[in-house]
């Protein structure tokens, strides 16, 4: 960031640029004389639309198929199956995490 040189104020840096005229640059811009003197006049009526607007539909679409039967004893197997496989590597990592341990604690006693 650069920081301004000279005689200059710190807000000087974030002004805009001068137009030419010093003299209207000091004072605050007039207000616009097109304005409507009640304000904001509000957005602008609405009109419902007619009844049937919507485009007529032509393609029905399929009935959903029936999902094919489910076998909860065979789903109750594999879940059973990967539960044991989580817990093997589960306590393989545990193994080999208290080994590591042990060998660090024993190079810090010996």
């Amino acid at each position: 960031m650069t920081t301004p040189s000279g005689g200059s104020t710190p807000d000087d840096y974030w002004r805009r640029p001068g137009t030419g005229d010093e003299a209207a640059a000091h004072q605050p811009p007039a207000a616009p004389t097109n304005t409507p003197a009640s304000g904001y006049a509000g957005p602008p009526p609405s009109v419902p639309p007619p009844s049937g607007w919507r485009p007529p539909v032509h393609l029905q679409p399929a009935p959903p198929r029936q999902l094919p039967p489910q076998d909860m004893a065979d789903l109750d197997v594999a879940e059973q199956r990967s539960q044991r496989v989580t817990y093997g590597f589960g306590v393989a990592a545990g193994v080999v995490l208290v080994v590591v341990v042990c060998l660090l604690c024993s190079r810090v006693i010996f």
